[in-house]
């Protein structure tokens, strides 16, 4: 079922320290990897279950703004599946010694842990973030690296010309071989006989000993130390061997093909909605129902849904839609929508296009539209979301530009 190869000499750091400003105000109160996704999952779990799938468990997860909530994750399901020998812990500034500073960089939050590197006999490590939606087989990268007797290999996407800009681009050769990185150039570089370019997506294969020596050589350069602002342009001008990894050309068990290349950001409030939003479509470009590459999370002891009340204008329905466990819903229409894992919905209320976050309450006579509710959230008898937008904004919810109203747990009285 998984992957193997040279995963096993390999360990793993995750960068999940972000704030996820633009996703606010859903990260007021949580860091963006411990964001909800897909009803029952954090973001985290997307990346830490690539990396279990792809048979590499010895996994550091560097936490630390608002880290609380994504450490508690992180002990209570990733801390208890592994066995003996393997790991995936936690650690933040805020838990380990005294004299340790928050991250200033990248590269600077593995360089506060680089013992957990030097005192493993690993031949590579893996350097990913924690805050995007993909799925990923690690191992062939790899691999990849490994045959090309690669320093350091990026992982990249393939954008068309016109979007690239908006990422760092990276100009390659025939054989990928990386010659020169630019932060949101003007006018990207193609990849040589194509007319796509490829962006960096911040995950990196190192080889152990190169990864030791040019975080010591940063240090004495940089206090910010940073992989795309200066790690990456110091090993180019020291011509060490840097290489870039296609992500279309990595192929999991049981894919589709509308699956191949699906990468997402949701670092904004529409880009997020719309990602969870696409989870509902009859063939979503992110299959959840793939088994031979299951995204694992912490699934908990909950009954199954349900509905209740079959009656003329009181009958319970979830139509088109994304229901977890423990959720019920009682005499009312929910539509296109992500419920949460223990939700419930009550009579004569109707739920469309919206995402409730785990254990929300929606009383009755309540109608919600394009909304994300926070999770605990209460919403009283009568309440109407998403209808008239000056109403949504004098009650202190956030509307963006294209009309999605957030209810978090810091504006709901």
């Amino acid at each position: 079922m998984y992957a193997m190869s040279n995963a096993g000499n390999t360990i793993a750091m995750v960068l999940a320290g972000g704030k996820g400003e633009r996703l606010s105000p859903l990260t007021i109160r949580r860091a963006k990897p411990s964001v909800m996704f897909g009803g029952k999952y954090k973001i985290i779990d997307f990346v830490l279950s690539n990396l279990f799938n792809s048979g590499i468990k010895k996994v550091y997860i560097l936490t630390q703004y608002r880290a609380y909530s994504l450490n508690k994750h992180i002990r209570e399901s990733w801390g208890k599946w592994t066995g003996l020998g393997e790991f995936f812990v936690a650690i933040s500034p805020e838990t380990s010694s005294e004299n340790e500073d928050w991250f200033k960089g990248t590269a600077d939050a593995i360089l506060q842990y680089l013992r957990f590197v030097e005192s493993s006999d690993a031949d590579y490590v893996a350097i990913f973030g924690g805050d995007h939606i993909y799925k990923m087989d690690v191992s062939q990268m790899i691999d990849y690296h490994r045959r090309n007797r690669a320093d350091l290999t990026v992982a990249a996407l393939e954008v068309p010309v016109q979007e690239a800009s908006r990422f760092g681009v990276f100009s390659v050769d025939d054989d990928y071989k990386i010659s020169a990185f630019t932060e949101k150039p003007k006018n990207p570089e193609s990849i040589p006989g194509r007319d796509t370019c490829f962006a960096s997506m911040g995950n990196y294969i190192f080889s152990t000993k190169k990864l030791i020596e040019v975080l010591q050589e940063g240090k004495k350069m940089y206090e910010d130390l940073d992989f795309g602002k200066h790690v990456i342009p110091m090993m180019l001008e020291k011509k060490d061997k840097v290489f870039a990894y296609n992500f279309n050309d990595n192929i999991i068990p049981g894919m589709k093909a509308e699956e191949k290349g699906y990468w997402k950001d949701v670092g904004t409030i529409e880009s997020y909605y719309e990602a969870n939003m696409d989870l509902i479509h009859v063939s979503p470009q992110l299959n959840l129902y793939n088994y031979k590459w299951p995204i694992l999370t912490n699934q908990g002891n909950l009954p199954p849904a349900k509905t209740v009340f079959d009656e003329e204008g009181r009958r319970g329905m979830n139509i088109d839609s994304y229901v977890c466990a423990g959720c019920i819903t009682s005499g009312a229409t929910v539509r296109r929508t992500i419920l949460g894992p223990r939700c419930k919905v009550n009579s004569y209320s109707e739920v469309d296009d919206s995402i409730l976050f785990e254990n929300v309450t929606v009383g009755r006579h309540v109608k919600i539209k394009r909304a994300i509710i926070d999770k605990n959230i209460v919403i009283p008898d009568g309440t109407q979301i998403g209808y008239d937008h000056d109403e949504d904004r004098a009650k202190g919810y956030r509307v963006t530009e294209s009309g999605i109203v957030v209810v978090s747990m810091a504006e709901a009285k």
